[in-house]
């Protein structure tokens, strides 16, 4: 039995299902997944089309986080909590800004769930709005190209940082570009009990303007370039990092999408690609990326 799809809607060339297989796979299917609405949910719960093959349930954008920890509470009193992995699946969206309240709570009270956050940096499914995950200078509807405006202003939100900064056993960033790099993190976070937060970033075709073929190259630039730094924390300590033998210019991986290519035009772009390059270089620095 496949354990998600065939048959979910996503977009030619989305990401996220490349990210749900690789985690259920992980886990070898022992999961209870909690999906938080967004463009996960819309594509893979449809009516009479149910996609997942783990028990499986949907709640709302804000509380994802709390509804898992109820279920592993209410496993641990039933004494089947070595039955199943709770995993909750939840957007940028529903992660970085409308959820991050019961997500604080959950990982307070250090509940056992693996929280996988794919990371499209934007609330994609109604439209591409911005999120706190939407990285500066990009084209949103709710932060248009003007004459005075070069896309979204503000860096994105670290989210990785936020997590190992409540105190949790284990947090890390993958992408889905580096399937077995992440399968590997979702193996080690089931392993380790108490909260676990991954964040696997997920290219979006529609919102982001690419080609579908081009998901995996595209995600893997971002993590060429220092934008994107592969990282797992242990109890608050840095204990792995993916070293780059040769970074990439940043301007490489934002020229081949849509929601950059203003950038190159537009009298502030310069400013702007001169700051997401400092950023890059910034990760690089921090996290010892250059090999």
């Amino acid at each position: 039995m496949s354990l998600f799809g065939p048959g979910h809607g996503a977009c030619p060339g989305c990401g996220f299902p490349i990210a749900v297989r690789e985690a259920l796979d992980a886990l070898d299917g022992k999961v209870i997944a909690v999906n938080a609405t967004g463009c996960l949910e819309i594509v893979s719960s449809m009516y009479g089309r149910n996609t997942w093959g783990v028990p499986y349930i949907h709640s709302i954008f804000e509380n994802s986080a709390a509804v898992a920890a109820g279920i592993e509470v209410a496993l641990k009193a039933l004494k089947r909590e070595n039955e199943a992995h709770v995993v909750v699946f939840a957007g940028d969206g529903a992660t970085f800004d409308i959820g991050i309240g019961t997500l604080s709570g959950m990982m307070d009270r250090n509940h056992n769930v693996i929280y996988i956050c794919y990371d499209n940096e934007a609330y994609q499914n109604t439209g591409n709005q911005q999120s706190m995950a939407t990285p500066m200078g990009a084209a949103t509807t709710t932060t248009p190209v003007g004459k005075n405006m070069p896309g979204k202003m503000g860096r994105k939100k670290d989210m990785v940082e936020i997590a190992v900064a409540h105190g949790i056993p284990y947090a890390a960033s993958a992408s889905i570009a580096y399937p077995k790099d992440f399968n590997r993190k979702v193996k080690r976070a089931s392993e380790i009990k108490g909260s676990k937060y991954i964040q696997v970033h997920c290219p979006c075709v529609t919102g982001w303007g690419i080609d579908g073929k081009l998901t995996v190259e595209v995600a893997k630039l971002a993590v060429e370039t220092g934008l994107y730094p592969l990282v797992e924390y242990e109890n608050g300590k840095l204990v792995r990092v993916r070293k780059l033998k040769k970074r990439k210019s940043v301007e490489e991986y934002l020229k081949i999408q849509r929601r950059f290519r203003h950038l190159f035009k537009h009298p502030m772009g310069k400013d702007v690609l001169e700051e997401l390059q400092r950023i890059a270089d910034e990760n690089a620095r921090k996290y010892g990326l250059d090999a």
